[in-house]
This record gives structure tokens, C-alpha cells and sequence, in this order.
């Protein structure tokens, strides 16, 4: 049975001036009903992941207060940490002037964000060497989580 809600995210019609700076939520999901949403860990500020929530990612995400994602890979609904531990508590949900990208602000469970175990997505930095375009790792030593 489908969970029903006492709010709903349809992308409303609002001016420009509504959209920027007024109080009405409404996000602007793109063609295919996605909108980005970085999570940022409420503490240290580090971004750890971006990832895609449709509308009822974010609305489960809003009811659960944890955050809920859209695997566009799996094209499934997925509850980050549901599997490894690493689940995303939401102290904060912003959005940005135009309402087409969200913020997460959250507190990780259990260090780490990345699926391949290092606490952040953002492990690696672009070098630019003589032409030589590279990836140095900033992050020397995935996380524990025993």
C-alpha cells in the first residue's frame, strides 16, 4: 500500500520571486524526477556524497528523518546505510536559490559515506602536471567499521 502524505512535491507554478525568497517548499525535480541532493556532515562541514532523491526519497527522508536516496544504477529507492551501518541521521534540509539542488545536513552513524569505505565519496583531488591530468588520493586509509 502506498504511503500517502499530508504535503506533496509537485514543482508548484511560483514567480521567480516566490521561488528565490519566499516560504513555499518546492522543489524543482528535473525531466527525469530527480534532484540532487549533497549530503554534508552537520559537524564538520565535510561534504561526504552526492547522490539523486526523487519525490518519494525526499518525502520518506522528511518523515523518517534519515536520509533515502534514488539509485539511478539499481533505479530503486535505497535507505542510505540500510545495509552497511552508515546511515545518515538529517539534522537540516536546505535548498538552494532556485530550489533545483538540495542540502543535507547530517550525522553519520558510523564513519564513512563512500561504498568503496573511505569516509568520504571525495577521497581523491585533480592533479594538472605539465599536461598530465591525474588523481591523487587525499584520503590514505579507508574507515573501519568493525
Amino acid at each position: 500500500m502506498a504511503k500517502t502524505y499530508k504535503y506533496d512535491l509537485i514543482d508548484k507554478k511560483l514567480t521567480k520571486a516566490e521561488r528565490e525568497e519566499g516560504t513555499v517548499f518546492a522543489p524543482s525535480f528535473n525531466t527525469d524526477g530527480l534532484i540532487p541532493a549533497v549530503a554534508v556532515h552537520a559537524n564538520t562541514k565535510e561534504v561526504l556524497m552526492v547522490a539523486w532523491m526523487n519525490s518519494d526519497a525526499l518525502k520518506r527522508t522528511i518523515d523518517s528523518g534519515e536520509a533515502w536516496y534514488w539509485s539511478r544504477s539499481r533505479d530503486a529507492m535505497w535507505h542510505k546505510g540500510g545495509t552497511s551501518g552508515q546511515i545518515q541521521k538529517i539534522i537540516q534540509i536546505r535548498t538552494d536559490c532556485d530550489q533545483d539542488v538540495l542540502q543535507l545536513l547530517v550525522i553519520p552513524e558510523k564513519e564513512g559515506a563512500c561504498h568503496v569505505g573511505y569516509r568520504s565519496c571525495f577521497y581523491r583531488s585533480v592533479q594538472s602536471n605539465d599536461g598530465n591530468v591525474t588523481l591523487k588520493f587525499e584520503e590514505s586509509e579507508k574507515v573501519k567499521n568493525d
